[in-house]
Formats: structure tokens, C-alpha cells, sequence
């Protein structure tokens, strides 16, 4: 290793150490401060250069070290009642130290990221702490569920198709629905976060990401009377279609981003009708007041495995209409997929022109097609549970945006 390579991982080690190190010394850490934090950082750096030479185990031995000073600093230090017994800092200095090794033999962008999330984590100790105390068991039981869907199911699926038409992968449905759940439940956690009072704007992104569709139920039985805030509701929904649009956006991106230029556009011309709609009914809702409603889980099994069936009954659907109806088979799946949910014709329509399988001006319009579809649905949820002064505000949102989507669906030269 060349001399301006190790003067540079020394350096980026000091400047971990002393960021770390700037945050424990503004807590008072009675063990380790600013200076003590960046020389175990860089001494975790100078341990790794050396073991290039002389062999592995002089890390090891580096950070026994580490820990030895770390005991004898702790018996060292006079003990009081009011003295917290937690390990935060301890573990913080023996994780740099590690950092500081990692600089030297692994990616350093990996390294700088590591270093700059610790600094992050020990700073936000009053904000997580809260957060932990602001949720309850349903809380827990969510990111439990998560776990299970994501690290217990997930693993230990097949990766291999089966059925009619070789395209059911029990392995990539599942990952779809890791996927949809994720973002469901980081909405909720956004919740969880910031409160009810976060703001009628942020009540409408947080129930798009959640899902569009059980907002638009609640926020309809909710002003089943004529409150005074019928026009903040008509808000959120339209808000809250329009996430719904964004998180379309978001599921193309990562499952088929070679795609994705291709089927954007037109999906995005309609993102920004249906903010403009927003921006003008959040002008005149402006003044009116409401708590957000508490969204329900996101991460129940039940609620997963309805929407691997319903993506896998999709990814059949449409294969099956490519190969015996046509193109029109396919926009009579897409509507009746949209009319419950968006993300299961997403994501296979998606995957379907990132395959080749099917033209990107289709799949641009297969989407669109689902989207009018959804928001019809939501319309119809609002005039069966909500009050006729929100479905009078809804049916123009929604009758606006539904017009400039049939524009979009309907004029093949805008985007060919």
C-alpha cells in the first residue's frame, strides 16, 4: 500500500473518531471522549495496516486490548447512584475501533457510512427513546410481523417457477410482498413518529404510503355527518391518490428500473394534474383543523398472504390474457386489479416490459388503466360510507383527475 493511501485512511479514521468522539463529549461520557474515541479509531486503522504484514491476529488482539482499557476505565471510574450503567459508549468505542480496522482493509465508502450512522444513532438517544415509549404492543406486533415476513418466509421459499404458464416464483411473489409491506409499514412508523397532530398534508402522504384505498374507507365513515372539516378529508384523499401514484413510481424503480423511463412519464404527468388538484383544495381547506385517524397494521400475515394471492392470480391473469386474449384481455385484468389493489398490476406489468415481455407504451397504459380504475373505486367507497358533502368534493378531485388520466390513456402521441 502507497504512502498517500495509508495517510488517507488514517485521516478519514481521525475524522470518524473525532465525529463520534464530539458527540459522547457533549453527553459528558465520563469513560471516553473526543480524544479517546479518534485514537481508538485510528489505532484500529493502524492494527489492520499492520496485520497486512504480520497476520490477522494482531486486530484481534488490538481490540482485546481495547476492551481490557475499556474494564479497567470503568472500574476506574467512582461509582454513583445517578450514574448510568448502560453500555452505549463501550460499545460505541470498541464498533469505531472496528471501524477504524475496516478503513484499512475493507471499502472505506462502507467504512464513512458505519462511522457517520453511529455518530447519528448516539445522537438521536432522545427521539428513539421517545419513540419507544410513544408505541404500544400493536406497535411491536407490526414490526414483528415484518420480520417473520421478511426474514422467517422469505428465506426458505423455492426460487423456481411452477403452474400454468411457468410463472408463478413462490420466492419473487413473496419478495413483492416484502416489498409493499415495507412501504406500507414505513408510512405507519412515520405515523407512530410523528403523531396525530403531524398535519392534514402529511395525514394524506403517510395514508398513500399506508394505502390509499383503507384511508379513503376511514376518512368516509369518519364524516358520515357534515363536519366542519369535510373539505380537510376531501384533502387528504386526493393527497393520498396521489402518493398512491408516487409509491407506483417507487415499485417500478426497484423492480424494473431498466424500465423505468419508459413507463414514468405519462404516470408522472398525471402525478402532477392530481398535485396541482391538491394544492388547490389545501387553499381552501386552509384553516380548517383534524387529527389523523390511527392507521391499522400494515404488516398482518393475513393481509400478506391476500396480497400474494391476489399478485400471483394477477401475474397469472396476465399471462394468460397475453397468450389468449390479446391486449385487451390484458386492460380488462388491469381494471379489475385496480378496482381492489394497484400494487399487484404494478409490479407485474412492471416486470413483464422489464422482461421484454410486453411493450412499454402497454405497460405505461395498463398501469394508467388500473390507477382510473382504483380511484372510481375509492369514489364509489366515498358515496357508499362518507357524507354527500364529501362526495361532492371528491367527485370533483377525483372526476378532474380521472378526465385528465382519460386524456393521457386515450392521446397515443403524447409519449410514443
Amino acid at each position: 500500500m502507497d504512502l498517500p493511501t495509508v495517510f488517507e485512511k488514517v485521516a478519514l479514521a481521525l475524522g470518524l473518531g473525532l465525529l463520534v468522539g464530539l458527540q459522547r463529549e457533549r453527553v459528558q461520557s465520563p469513560l471516553a471522549g473526543i480524544r479517546t474515541f479518534a485514537l481508538i479509531t485510528v489505532w484500529g486503522t493502524v492494527s489492520a495496516l499492520l496485520a497486512l504484514d504480520l497476520g490477522g491476529w494482531i486486530v484481534g488482539l488490538g481490540g482485546l486490548a481495547v476492551a481490557a482499557l475499556l474494564v479497567v476505565g470503568n472500574l476506574a471510574q467512582p461509582k454513583a447512584k445517578e450514574t448510568d450503567p448502560g453500555l452505549t459508549t463501550e460499545i460505541a468505542a470498541l464498533l469505531m475501533y472496528g471501524v477504524g480496522a475496516y478503513l484499512a482493509v475493507g471499502y472505506a465508502g462502507v467504512a464513512i457510512a458505519l462511522g457517520g450512522a453511529t455518530a447519528l444513532l448516539l445522537h438521536w438517544k432522545a427521539p428513539l427513546h421517545a419513540f419507544v415509549a410513544r408505541i404500544g404492543e400493536a406497535d411491536v406486533k407490526a414490526i414483528m410481523q415484518f420480520v417473520l415476513i421478511t426474514l422467517v418466509i422469505l428465506p426458505v421459499l423455492p426460487d423456481r417457477t411452477y403452474g400454468p404458464y411457468d410463472v408463478l416464483n413462490p420466492r419473487r411473489i413473496w419478495l413483492m410482498v416484502v416489498l409493499i409491506v415495507g412501504i406500507s409499514l414505513g408510512g405507519y412508523v412515520a405515523y407512530k413518529w410523528l403523531g396525530p397532530r403531524a398535519g392534514t398534508v402529511l395525514g394524506g402522504v403517510l395514508g398513500g404510503l399506508i394505502s390509499s384505498t383503507a384511508t379513503t374507507v376511514s376518512y368516509a365513515r369518519r364524516h358520515r355527518d357534515p363536519l366542519p372539516s369535510i373539505r380537510l378529508a376531501a384533502l387528504v384523499l386526493i393527497i393520498a391518490s396521489a402518493v398512491a401514484l408516487v409509491r407506483v413510481l417507487v415499485e417500478i424503480a426497484v423492480v424494473a428500473p431498466a424500465a423505468f423511463a419508459h413507463l414514468a412519464p405519462p404516470l408522472a404527468v398525471l402525478l402532477g394534474w392530481m398535485a396541482l388538484l391538491a394544492v388547490g383544495m389545501y387553499c381552501l381547506a386552509r384553516g380548517d383543523h383534524e387529527e389523523l385517524p390511527p392507521p391499522g397494521n400494515p404488516a398482518e400475515l393475513t393481509s400478506a398472504l391476500v396480497f400474494g394471492g391476489l399478485y400471483a392470480l394477477v401475474t397469472l391473469g396476465v399471462a394468460a390474457a397475453q397468450r389468449s386474449l390479446g391486449e385487451t384481455g390484458l386492460y380488462g385484468i388491469a381494471v379489475l386489479s385496480g378496482l381492489h389493489d394497484l400494487d399487484a398490476i404494478t409490479l407485474s406489468t412492471a416486470q413483464l416490459v422489464d422482461g421484454g415481455q410486453a411493450e412499454p407504451d402497454t405497460g405505461w397504459r395498463l398501469i394508467l388503466a388500473a390507477t382510473l380504475s382504483n380511484l372510481l373505486f375509492k369514489g364509489c367507497l366515498v358515496a357508499v360510507l362518507g357524507h354527500r358533502r364529501l362526495l361532492g368534493w371528491v367527485a370533483v378531485l377525483f372526476g378532474a383527475a380521472l378526465a385528465g388520466g382519460l386524456v393521457l390513456l386515450l392521446w397515443p402521441s403524447l409519449f410514443d
